[in-house]
C-alpha cells in the first residue's frame, strides 16, 4: 500500500522518548497523567485557556441582562453556546478519526481566538447588539465544537490506557479550578471595565494553549490504509454507536441530563438579578461556588467511583443538580442559593467525567473521536434545547416554576436508572489483534474497487449447531458495526455440515479496515468459531469482486505469471 498520513500512536509503547513516562504496569492514581510530559504541558495551558473562556462566558451572560429583559435571550445565550456541538461535533469527531488531530486542534483555537478579538472590538465600540452578541457565542461555541472531540481522544494519546479515567478527571479538576475562580474574576472584570475587556481576556488566554500545541510533537506510527471519505467516516461512527448497547445508553442519559441540568446554569443570571443586592459580583460569586463544589467533584470522584458502580453515581448525580434546582426555585435566600451551587457542581462534574470514560473504555481507538462526538451531539443537543425550553418556560410561568419542573425531571432521571442502567466500564479489551496481513492478490486490484463480496466456509458437527449459531449472532453485530453489509448466513442444503458466512464491503480498502478494526475481545469469536470447525486447517475464506460487466473484454487483467497445474 503507498504511504499515508500518519496516526498517533498509543503512548504505552516502548518507543517513547521521554524517561519520565510511565511502563504500562505502573500506576499512580489519580495524578498518575502528571507523569507525561506532553500531558502536563497541555493540562498547564489549558488551565489559562479555561480562565479566559470562563470570564468570556461571564461577561456574555451579564452583558445580555443589560442588553435586554427577555428570559428567552438571556438563556439563548447558553444555548448558543452548545448548539454548534450539537450541530459540528459528529463532522469534527470524523476528521479527528480520519487527520492529524494536533492541526485540528491548532485551528480551532486560532479561529476562537479571532472571534474572541473581534467581539472585544464590537464590544468597546457599543455596536453590540443582543442578537449580535448571540452571533458572537454561537461562534465560540462553533469553534469549541470542533475542538472537543479531537481534544477527549487525545487523551488516548497522551496517557496509557490505565491511566485514562484519571486524566480525563484531571481535565475536569483543571476546568473546575478555573471556574471557581474565573466566574469571580469575569463579575469583577466586567463591573470595573465592562464586558469587552472580559472578551479581551479570552481572546489572550488562547495563546499559551496554541503554543503549548505547537511544541506537542505526538508520536506517530505511519498508516497501512487511505484515509476513510468523509461521509463514510461518519456513516461508520454512527453505524459503530447505534449497534453498541452499551453508548446508546450512555447518550440517551447523557441527553437527558443536559436537558434538565442546564435550566441552573441558563436561568443563574435570572436567579442573581432577582435579588435586590443582585449584580455581576453576585453572578460571578455564585459560579465560583458552582466551581468549588465541581473542584470537590472531582477530587471525590475516585473513590466515589471505587465505591459505587457507575449507575449508582450517575443517580446520585441527577439527585444532586435536582436539590439544587429545587432550592432556587422554592427559596429566596442567598446563602442557601450559593450552597445549592456546590452540590450542583460537583453533580455535574460526577455525570459527565463518568459519562465520558465510559465511552472511552467502551470505543476502540480507531472510532473513539466520533464516539464521542456522537455523545457529545446528545448531551449539548439536550442542553442546547433545555436552554431554550427553560427559558421559555421561565418566561412564560416564571422563574420558579421552571426552577420546580427542571428539578422535578431530573428525579425522574434518577428513577429512570431502573430501567437505562449505565453501564460499567473497562470490561472489554479493545486493543487492536493487528493480526490481519493483506492476501496477495492475483488481479490487478486498486484500492477503490469494489464491491468485494467475503464468504467464509465452516464444517460444524450436529452437536455444535447451537453453540455455532449463538457465535454468529455475536458475529454478525461485529461484522456489521465495523463495516459489512449484507451480512447472511447459509446452510448447504444437501451437505447440511457446511455453513458459509457471507457479507458485502464497498471496496478493498474498507476491507482492509474492515479487518484492522478488529479488537482483541472480537477476535475471542473468531477463534471460538474456527474450535468448531471440523474440517482441516482454519475456515476457507473466499475474496470475490462483483463484476457487472458480462461482456467478452476482461476489465481486470491478472498480476504476474499464470501457472497451470
Amino acid at each position: 500500500m503507498p504511504d499515508h498520513p500518519a496516526i498517533p500512536r498509543r503512548p504505552d509503547v516502548k518507543s517513547l522518548t521521554d524517561p519520565s513516562t510511565p511502563s504500562p504496569d505502573r500506576t499512580g492514581g489519580a495524578l498518575a497523567p502528571f507523569r507525561y510530559r506532553d500531558f502536563r504541558l497541555l493540562w498547564g495551558a489549558t488551565l489559562v485557556s479555561n480562565f479566559g473562556g470562563l470570564v468570556q462566558a461571564v461577561g456574555a451572560a451579564w452583558l445580555m441582562t443589560q442588553l435586554t429583559d427577555s428570559a428567552t435571550l438571556i438563556a439563548l445565550v447558553q444555548a448558543s453556546n452548545t448548539l454548534p456541538v450539537m450541530l459540528l461535533a459528529i463532522a469534527s469527531g470524523a476528521l479527528a478519526d480520519i487527520f492529524d488531530r494536533k492541526s485540528l486542534l491548532t485551528a480551532a483555537l486560532i479561529f476562537m481566538s479571532v472571534v474572541s478579538v473581534a467581539l472585544a472590538v464590537v464590544a468597546w465600540s457599543g455596536a453590540l447588539t443582543p442578537w449580535l452578541l448571540l452571533a458572537f457565542t454561537f461562534l465560540l461555541g462553533a469553534g469549541q465544537a470542533v475542538y472537543n472531540p479531537p481534544w477527549q481522544a487525545s487523551m488516548g494519546d497522551l496517557v496509557a490506557r490505565q491511566d485514562l479515567p484519571a486524566a480525563v478527571s484531571l481535565n475536569s479538576v483543571g476546568f473546575n479550578l478555573m471556574r471557581s475562580v474565573g466566574p469571580a474574576a469575569g463579575g469583577l472584570i466586567v463591573a470595573t471595565l465592562g464586558a469587552a475587556a472580559a472578551f479581551a481576556v479570552n481572546a489572550v488566554s488562547y495563546l499559551p494553549l496554541v503554543g503549548a500545541m505547537l511544541r506537542w510533537k505526538p508520536n506517530l506510527a505511519p498508516r497501512v490504509t487511505t484515509p476513510e471519505p468523509f461521509l463514510a467516516a461518519m456513516g461508520a461512527g454512527l453505524r459503530y454507536v447505534v449497534l453498541s448497547p452499551n453508548l446508546m445508553r450512555v447518550m440517551l442519559r447523557g441527553a437527558l441530563f443536559g436537558f434538565a441540568a442546564i435550566s441552573v446554569l441558563a436561568l443563574l443570571p435570572l436567579v442573581a438579578k432577582s435579588h435586590p443586592e443582585g449584580g455581576s459580583l453576585l453572578f460571578g460569586g455564585l459560579l465560583g461556588c458552582y466551581g468549588i463544589g465541581a473542584i470537590a467533584g472531582a477530587l471525590l470522584n475516585p473513590r466515589i467511583r471505587a465505591r459505587m458502580d457507575n449507575e449508582h453515581v450517575v443517580r446520585m448525580a441527577f439527585a444532586g443538580f435536582a436539590v439544587a434546582a429545587l432550592v432556587l426555585g422554592q427559596t429566596e435566600s442567598v446563602w442557601l442559593h450559593a450552597l445549592a451551587m456546590l452540590p450542583a457542581g460537583a453533580a455535574w462534574v460526577l455525570a459527565l467525567s463518568l459519562f465520558n470514560v465510559t465511552v472511552q473504555l467502551s470505543t476502540p481507538r480507531w472510532v473513539v473521536a466520533r464516539a464521542l462526538a456522537f455523545y457529545q451531539t446528545a448531551t449539548f443537543g439536550g442542553m442546547a434545547a433545555g436552554a431554550w425550553a427553560w427559558g421559555a418556560i421561565a418566561g412564560a410561568q416564571g422563574l420558579d416554576m421552571a426552577l420546580t419542573a427542571a428539578g422535578l425531571l431530573l428525579i425522574l432521571g434518577a428513577v429512570l436508572g431502573f430501567w437505562l442502567r449505565a453501564p460499567e466500564f473497562g470490561t472489554l479489551d479493545l486493543e487492536p489483534v493487528n493480526r490481519f496481513r493483506e492476501p496477495p492478490l492475483r488481479l490487478d486490484l486498486k484500492g477503490r474497487s469494489g464491491p468485494i463480496m467475503v464468504m467464509v466456509d465452516y464444517r460444524i458437527d450436529q452437536k455444535d449447531v447451537p453453540e455455532f449459531l449463538r457465535l454468529m449472532r455475536r458475529r454478525r453485530i461485529i461484522r456489521r458495526r465495523d463495516g459489512a453489509r449484507n451480512w447472511a448466513l447459509l446452510r448447504d442444503l444437501e451437505h447440511p455440515d457446511l455453513w458459509s458466512e457471507s457479507y458485502h464491503i464497498a471496496t478493498w480498502d474498507e476491507y482492509v479496515r474492515h479487518n484492522l478494526r478488529r479488537t482483541r475481545t472480537d477476535a475471542e469469536v473468531t477463534v471460538a468459531l474456527r474450535n468448531l470447525h471440523q474440517g482441516e486447517g482454519d475456515p476457507l475464506v473466499h475474496r470475490m469482486i462483483e463484476r457487472h460487466n458480462v461482456g467478452p473484454q476482461d476489465d481486470m487483467p491478472l498480476v504476474g505469471k499464470i501457472e497451470i497445474p
